[in-house]
């Protein structure tokens, strides 16, 4: 007799588990807890522990109820039984299928951009290069970030990197698609894409407009600058660092950070170590 919903909502859960039966192997399981659990019984070709031939019977789980509705179980069932009269066995195919899914997010651009990501955090990489890559990881990643890395192409990237050009932004979407060619690069060299499609995109971007900073280049106005930072009335470590720093043409973060220990008086050497620089190499610097 096929089931109805009304024989379901009025299903009691029991001491033990019990089924309520539909048609052509359909069933749902009522747990102690209430749980109602749509399965199929089936029966494919197998061999007994000898190697015989032999009919074996399996269960195929189809979800849940309420969520997974009498209808739709129904219409999951007539699923299953195409494939069984196809030869296919459809408990396989759904952890095929499974497995599928897993290999796919496994090599999804989002994930390949996170291992390289992480690549370069073990190769040693300054914090704020690595801050800079994961933010543009985050620009990225709701747009293509599901999508297998080796399916992602050149038009669908260049649309996500002209919704930022078109918002003004336009030395970020340059650096998009830099990191995009990175991540592609890397996925092509660990065999999970054959090609870089944000190479092929060179040249579709506008380039950002150059921006000159103010520059004193009168030898009387350097001088006036200069004499300003030599009475200059503030902190001490302030006031020689300002004195040090035409001389040395360094950046003010490395100059601030500078510590005695760096400094090789005999030979009149500032030397930067690697831990602070971009390339992750020393940095000499004649004093």
């Amino acid at each position: 007799m096929a089931l109805t919903d009304t024989a379901i909502k009025n299903a009691k859960p029991k001491a033990k588990p019990y089924k309520l039966t539909d048609e052509k192997g359909l069933h749902l399981l009522v747990h102690p807890s209430g749980g109602l659990l749509w399965r199929m019984k089936y029966r494919v070709d197998g061999a007994d522990d000898q190697g015989q031939p032999k009919r074996i019977e399996k269960l195929l789980s189809l979800g849940s109820y309420p969520e997974i509705s009498l209808k739709a179980a129904r219409a999951l069932r007539d699923d299953a039984r195409r494939q069984l009269a196809e030869g296919i066995d459809p408990g396989q195919a759904k952890k095929e299928a499974k497995i599928a899914t897993m290999l796919g997010a496994a090599h999804s651009f989002g994930a390949v951009a996170e291992e390289y990501i992480s690549r370069m955090e073990q190769e040693g990489r300054a914090q704020a290069t690595m801050d800079k890559v994961r933010w543009l990881s985050t620009l990225l990643i709701p747009a293509i970030g599901a999508r297998p890395v080796a399916e992602v192409t050149p038009h669908e990237l260049l649309a996500v990197l002209k919704k930022v050009e078109q918002s003004g932004k336009r030395e970020t979407a340059g650096r998009m698609r830099s990191f995009a060619s990175r991540v592609f690069r890397y996925a092509v060299a660990t065999a999970r894409a054959s090609n870089d499609p944000a190479h092929m995109l060179l040249g579709a971007l506008v380039p950002p407009k150059v921006k000159h900073h103010a520059a004193i280049t009168d030898p009387k106005a350097l001088g006036e600058l200069l004499r300003a930072m030599d009475s200059y009335q503030g902190q001490p470590a302030t006031l020689y660092a300002l004195r040090l720093t035409p001389h040395i043409f360094q950046r003010p973060g490395e100059v601030r950070q500078m510590e005695w220990w760096e400094i090789d008086f005999d030979n009149a050497v500032w030397t930067i170590p690697a831990s602070r620089m971009k390339m992750r190499e020393p940095h000499h610097v004649p004093l």
